[in-house]
């Protein structure tokens, strides 16, 4: 199992919209780095929702249940989605200031690549992450 984070911005899609549909195709992606990730992301990887721009933190935890396929909502160029489904909301958000203040999470692609609207995680800060957002699986 890999372990992901995606952002979006929750005046325009909030973890609690993915709540409400039940599944998402997680779509619009159009950063050639982001389109990689989507396409390494395998059915059953766990994946942080983060909201971005407004709220700043990471709010739940969702999974892969459909692998990559093409974008249908891109008028030219070879982009691709997955669907994602809810699992969980953390029991506390997590923010990007206390991401920031962990010498542990000083590496992940959330602080160091901060526009990636995709982005892996390893094991261990997902791990670090889903304890400081005091939830378990």
């Amino acid at each position: 199992m890999q372990y992901w984070l995606v952002k979006s911005e929750p005046f325009e899609y909030s973890y609690d919209d993915l709540v409400k549909e039940k599944k998402t195709m997680w779509d619009g992606i159009r950063n050639y780095a982001a389109r990689k990730h989507l396409r390494g992301m395998k059915k059953g990887d766990l994946v942080f929702f983060y909201h971005s721009r407004k709220g700043l933190e990471i709010v739940g935890i969702c999974k892969v249940v459909k692998e990559y396929y093409p974008d249908p909502t891109a008028e030219k160029g070879d982009w691709s989605v997955v669907d994602l489904k809810p699992v969980k909301a953390l029991k506390k958000p997590v923010s990007l200031v206390e991401i920031k203040q962990e010498p542990e999470l000083a590496e992940i692609p959330l602080v160091r690549i901060s526009r990636l609207s995709v982005m892996p995680l390893e094991e261990k800060a997902f791990m670090k992450i889903l304890k400081m957002g005091e939830t378990s699986l």
